[in-house]
């Protein structure tokens, strides 16, 4: 019986995925877990009305932060659609411009193959 030798080492292709994931793994951002500033732990409190308060003060300020991240939002979309309406503008005004130098040499070319046949 003819057994082939084992292959110790992978293949070429497994050792090039096996070193992609590594160095990916190495650039990416861990996912841990991470607190959010501004509140508060309310699992600690014993007295209920305490932790209602506590859950009530977190409603609140995710509420809050909510609150301002969607106006920074419409800020940046307001932000956003003026530049937008002006490019709009300036692209308007630099076909305008580019029909009147295509309309001047068209007149010269004309002129010239007029004057060239006289």
């Amino acid at each position: 019986m003819n057994r082939e030798p084992q292959q110790f080492w992978p293949s070429s292709a497994a050792v090039r995925v096996l070193i992609t994931a590594a160095v990916l793994a190495n650039w990416l951002p861990s996912a841990a877990a991470q607190d959010i500033r501004g509140l508060e732990v309310c699992t600690s409190e014993k007295q209920m009305d305490r932790r209602t308060g506590c859950l009530q003060a977190n409603i609140d300020f995710l509420q809050q932060e909510l609150t301002k991240l969607a106006r920074q939002t419409e800020d940046k979309l307001s932000a956003a659609d003026r530049s937008l309406a002006a490019a709009r503008a300036e692209i308007a005004a630099l076909k305008s411009t580019v029909e009147k130098l295509n309309s001047e040499l068209t007149r010269i070319k004309t002129k010239v193959e007029t004057d060239g046949k006289k």
